[in-house]
């Protein structure tokens, strides 16, 4: 079935990130039934949800949303709302914490760009967020143990009950993007016929280097 793929990049950076980079090449050679669409999010977060909400009414095929770090926060809130599939590369969770810190100008890490964090703007990206997450059967969230940004295992809670597949090292930039590409794919083509009775995906579903926990609710 075709997909239209969106993913969202990061905290202050483009689309002209790496994994924006690996990620377009690999789905482009080897799912040639989808669409991946990859925007520059503006860093205002009103402005980067109304680029969202023109992206999904113009998608030619089902969605699929992914993202990273902040870019994961946006996937995994439309992906609630929509009932979608959703790809999680370390992404950030509510409540955001401690992103006061970002308060003030700051600097788009990819374009130079100069920018300015309010309150305001923080209370508005907060509010979009869910107290427990409620679409973890359409959720793969892809972790390293060593993110030194977001606490892996604050975010495997909040995710319980979804595809979580840790590696155990690595960083927030996710390190091993390349060796879970096919997985990535499997996923968003995956039906329940991969799945056994209770809910476990098949052992021959994943590449063997995989290392997936699904928690209870």
């Amino acid at each position: 079935m075709s997909k239209s793929i969106l993913y969202f990049h990061g905290f202050a950076s483009s689309s002209n990130s790496n994994k924006a980079k690996v990620l377009k090449k690999y789905i482009s050679k080897n799912y040639k039934n989808a669409e991946i669409l990859i925007p520059d999010l503006d860093n205002n977060f009103k402005l980067a949800v109304s680029q969202i909400h023109e992206l999904i009414n113009g998608a030619k095929y089902p969605i699929v949303f992914m993202g990273s770090s902040l870019g994961g926060y946006y996937a995994s809130y439309f992906s609630t709302n929509l009932k979608t599939k959703s790809v999680l590369i370390n992404p950030a969770i509510p409540p955001l914490k401690d992103f006061e810190m970002y308060l003030g100008e700051n600097e788009n890490y990819s374009t130079g760009e100069k920018f300015l964090i309010t309150p305001e703007d923080i209370r508005f990206i907060r509010k979009m967020s869910f107290k427990k997450y409620a679409n973890a059967e359409n959720t793969y969230v892809l972790l390293e143990s060593g993110d030194e940004v977001l606490n892996y295992k604050e975010t495997a809670k909040y995710f319980s009950g979804s595809y979580i597949d840790v590696i155990y090292g690595g960083s927030h930039s996710y390190e091993s993007l390349d060796e879970k590409l096919n997985n990535i794919i499997n996923f968003i083509e995956m039906c329940k016929n991969y799945q056994d009775k209770d809910g476990f995906i098949s052992k021959n579903f994943f590449n063997s280097n995989t290392i997936w926990i699904i928690l209870s609710q």
